[in-house]
């Protein structure tokens, strides 16, 4: 087939999914594997091929995919549960002081979503943003919009958040290096549209406790904050000590070390000990009962679920992409007109966003046809990583309407949809200009 027929396939399918999402209300699974389908045959594939090469995609994706979010999904209902997120809030607002309140939460933000999901993780801490705005009298955005930042971001950036998971399988990118790259652009994009952002649009709108919602009842006895922050760091410290140990950052010449280094700090391996840990020291030791903790971990389990197949037919419809030979032919489009990959994979992530409003299905979406780009290019493991991220930040911006955090934020705070705009959806856009800025400047620059 000629380049523009393969070009068309890809825009036919890309038109198809939303369509099927948007119109139809299918799920994204399904949405994305007729997609994939009606790119091959539209590339003018056999039909066996087809039906292999989604085989393929699905089970090559979910190897890694299912373990690593289905692990995470236990990982962080056991935190929840425990009122961890609670303690780390109490924590540093303490530390911080009232004053600083909003930096305090941007941090509570940042470190809860780690394990727990981003709209589980802000009901959990409303209640702290109520009790600041009534002891201060301060509009309630000037500490919401902080906590929706961190929780927003380190969603999307950080493993071993599906999002960033499901994006890093289908590049090929190393988690080690998509935490590194997370924590450094994603620190001071939060400071800017959490912190400064908070400040300023606290200003131009008064948000107080809806009268809907009442100020709830905090855990008698919260986890030690010491010990919550040291359960969180465990796979992350593992999986970044495997990174720099394995890439030659961190020299070391024992092989044993290095051999074992490998397997602890593998995210199966990290994510299972950071389990157990989570599991004797936040449940057995407190008293929670084990059938309780069966119960509790089997229902995480639920929407892990789906985020694990619509994974799974992203890998497919990158599969497809790249038998069809539409991923190497956008390739060389890109490569002859000189537009960056980077800029690209943002891009479209964003498009997708915007478009049909679900943050993973634009991250998968984009990784989808991103991967057939750079598949034979001598990219760095640095360089993946923040592919991963500049697709994060593409997938983060502009949430409106067809978003259900939109909706979240809008009840939880009691503002109008106008307001929720002007506070909500302007920084989740300037959460993805940052996010943008910050990478293509590490990328640039290493």
């Amino acid at each position: 087939m000629t380049d523009y027929s393969l070009l068309l396939a890809v825009l036919a399918g890309i038109v198809l999914l939303l369509l099927l999402i948007l119109r139809l209300k299918l799920h994204a699974f399904i949405s994305l594997l007729i997609c994939s389908m009606t790119v091959g045959f539209l590339a003018g594939m056999e039909p066996a091929n087809i039906i292999a090469s989604v085989e393929k995609g699905m089970g090559g994706t979910l190897g890694f995919v299912a373990i690593i979010v289905g692990l995470g999904a236990i990982f962080g209902a056991i935190l929840e549960h425990s009122g961890g997120a609670n303690a780390i809030a109490g924590f540093l607002i303490e530390r911080f002081g009232i004053n600083k309140a909003p930096t305090a939460l941007m941090l509570t933000g940042f470190v809860v979503a780690i394990p727990v999901f981003f709209d589980v993780a802000f009901i959990l801490l409303v209640p702290i943003l109520y009790a600041l705005q009534k002891k201060t009298g301060k509009s309630l955005l000037l500490f919401a919009i902080p906590l929706l930042a961190g929780l927003a971001i380190t969603h999307a950036f950080i493993p071993p958040t599906p999002g960033p998971i499901a994006v890093a399988n289908i590049v090929g990118a190393d988690l080690g290096w998509v935490i590194f790259i997370g924590l450094v652009t994603g620190l001071p994009t939060a400071v800017v549209c959490g912190v400064f952002f908070g400040k300023y649009i606290s200003k131009k709108i008064t948000a107080k406790i809806p009268e809907s919602f009442s100020m709830g009842d905090t855990l008698a006895q919260l986890p030690k904050v010491s010990m919550i922050f040291g359960i969180i760091g465990i796979p992350i410290v593992l999986i970044l000590l495997n990174t720099f140990i394995n890439s030659g950052i961190v020299a070391v010449s024992n092989q044993t070390v290095k051999s074992v280094t490998a397997f602890i700090g593998h995210p199966f391996s990290a994510l299972i000990i950071a389990n157990l840990v989570a599991w004797y020291f936040l449940g057995i030791k407190k008293g929670i009962s084990k059938r309780a903790l069966l119960e509790m971990t089997s229902k995480s389990l639920a929407p892990a679920g789906a985020i694990i197949l619509i994974t799974g037919a992203g890998g497919a419809f990158k599969q497809m992409l790249i038998d069809s030979g539409a991923g190497t032919m956008i390739a060389k489009s890109l490569a002859n007109v000189g537009f960056p990959v980077l800029l690209f994979s943002f891009i479209i992530a964003a498009l997708v966003r915007i478009v049909q409003g679900s943050s993973t299905v634009a991250m998968i979406t984009a990784a989808s046809l991103v991967a057939p780009l750079i598949e034979n290019a001598p990219y760095t493991g640095l360089q993946l990583g923040c592919l991963v991220i500049a697709i994060a930040s593409g997938a983060s911006t502009t949430s409106h309407v067809n978003d259900s955090g939109f909706w979240l934020v809008n009840q939880y705070l009691g503002i109008s949809e106008k307001e929720t705009f002007k506070s909500w959806t302007v920084m989740t856009t300037l959460l993805a200009l940052c996010g943008l800025v910050f990478v293509s400047a590490i990328n640039y620059i290493f």
